[in-house]
């Protein structure tokens, strides 16, 4: 981590050299549209080489930028925190969490209410605000005040963020041999603190499915609440399973499942900052709702960790989702899945590659036993792609979207011309993320890297 910052500072000049750090004297007007132009210009070329990042591609790209582009724009004023006043956006937001939870299992009746929840502005914050409403269900249910949560290794980072926000103890298990939770030893971290376990559907590093329902029997049994991570797999899964793909359960049909999170800015084709956050019942969804009744400007009651929200966004997303409808999802998973075989299938065919476990999805992570594949991820890096680097084991994925449907060649092609440039010039670990990783495939302390980048933060301001 060191060798990365240093390597950072080595030049002697911020990126922020001439950055903007007062208002101007007289404003831009119009002109400033020309502004940004330029500097979008100079961003990289995301288009059809990032792993994730863009879900939106293929012929239809434009049209469906230019229809939330213009949903966004019309409702650009609008504020769901005044509901008595921006009555459309309220009822968006609704729909759009009925319709979301349609998809996972929420047609059914849950035990003790209908299945609810509400928007937020990532994955994070949906798994934050499960996670906050869990402890406090808990605490009210069991009166559980130390609270202890237990996550699969494989878990997004967003846990560790949410117990360090809400003081949770966080019980990382490791995964199994075939990198999926290990329910046996979930169930050995299971104690009188414990409030919520966690699954992923699928895993954020390889794509695979958790045995959610064997982890919704234990948390059922055991009495606990149980998160489904489903921010990447919810508009693609039910969608999969309709095209006859073997989609094992994952949603709300599973019983013990009490809450999930779903991104609709992924595989929905939403506008960036738009998730929802999904409960079995308000009973545990009411734990999620702040109200103030002692300050002087009257009640105040938010649901979300905002207080006000961009009205536009969650119109975007009711736009997106109304525009492809139900036929335009299942068109897009069968073309992004599709994409994910054809890469499977060329990554088994480069020898120095093995793919780590089995992609339920379209996630599809691979490693080396003959080559650095950090070293291969530079060298792909130099070719225009964005990968992501992983860890425990050492790895890199591809999450593919509709931006890679007509680059799948492109993508084998490139790779396997990278394993041989590694190959034919073995040495020293040198680029892009080998020293952050070093050749044990370790990363350093959270503290190290906190303060290691704070202080590079800083120093560039």
């Amino acid at each position: 981590m060191l060798l990365v910052v240093d390597k950072l500072q080595s030049t002697g000049k911020s990126k922020r050299d001439g950055w903007r750090t007062e208002l101007p004297r007289a404003g831009f007007g119009v002109g400033v549209l020309e502004t940004m132009k330029d500097a979008k210009r100079k961003d990289v070329a995301w288009q059809g080489k990032c792993s994730g990042t863009v879900y939106i591609g293929g012929n239809e790209a434009e049209g469906h930028f230019s229809l939330i582009n213009e949903a966004c724009s019309m409702f650009a004023h609008t504020n769901p925190l005044h509901t008595d006043v921006f009555q459309s956006v309220a009822r968006y937001e609704a729909e759009v969490v009925a319709m979301t939870a349609a998809l996972l299992g929420g047609k059914e009746k849950a035990s003790g209410g209908q299945i609810c929840g509400n928007m937020t502005s990532g994955g994070t914050e949906s798994i934050l605000l499960a996670v906050k409403s869990s402890r406090d269900f808990m605490k009210a249910k069991r009166g559980i005040t130390m609270p202890e949560m237990i996550i699969p290794e494989s878990a997004h980072s967003a846990y560790d963020k949410a117990a360090q926000y809400f003081k949770i103890k966080l019980r990382r298990v490791p995964v199994n041999n075939e990198f999926l939770a290990d329910v046996r030893a979930i169930k050995r971290c299971i104690n009188r603190n414990t409030i919520l376990i966690v699954g992923s559907a699928p895993g954020f590093p390889h794509g695979i499915i958790d045995p959610v329902e064997e982890l919704g029997e234990l948390a059922f049994g055991s009495g606990v609440c149980f998160h489904v991570d489903l921010c990447l797999g919810g508009f693609v899964l039910p969608f999969a399973r309709k095209l006859g793909y073997p989609i094992p359960p994952f949603d709300f049909s599973v019983k013990g499942v009490t809450s999930i999170s779903v991104d609709v800015h992924k595989y929905g084709l939403a506008p960036k900052g738009t998730s929802v956050v999904l409960y079995r019942n308000h009973d545990i969804r009411k734990h999620q709702f702040v109200a103030v009744t002692e300050w002087s400007g009257g009640l105040y009651v938010s649901p979300t960790i905002a207080g006000s929200r961009p009205g536009s966004l969650i119109a975007g997303a009711w736009a997106a989702m109304m525009s492809l409808g139900f036929e335009g999802y299942l068109e897009n998973t069968k073309e992004i899945m599709e994409a994910s075989k054809r890469i499977q299938k060329g990554i088994k065919e480069i020898p120095e590659l093995h793919i780590v476990g089995r992609p339920d999805m379209t996630i599809v992570a691979f490693g080396s036993n003959v080559v650095d594949v950090f070293e291969v991820n530079d060298i792909m890096s130099s070719k225009g792609w964005h990968l992501n680097a992983l860890q425990r084991p050492n790895s890199i994925h591809i999450c593919v979207t509709l931006q890679h449907v007509p680059m799948v060649e492109d993508f084998l092609k490139d790779l396997r011309n990278s394993v041989e440039t590694v190959k034919a010039n073995p040495g020293p670990i040198s680029g892009g993320l080998a020293p952050i990783y070093g050749a044990a495939g370790k990363m350093p302390d959270r503290v190290m890297v906190q303060e290691l980048l704070v202080d590079f933060m800083d120093s560039s301001c």
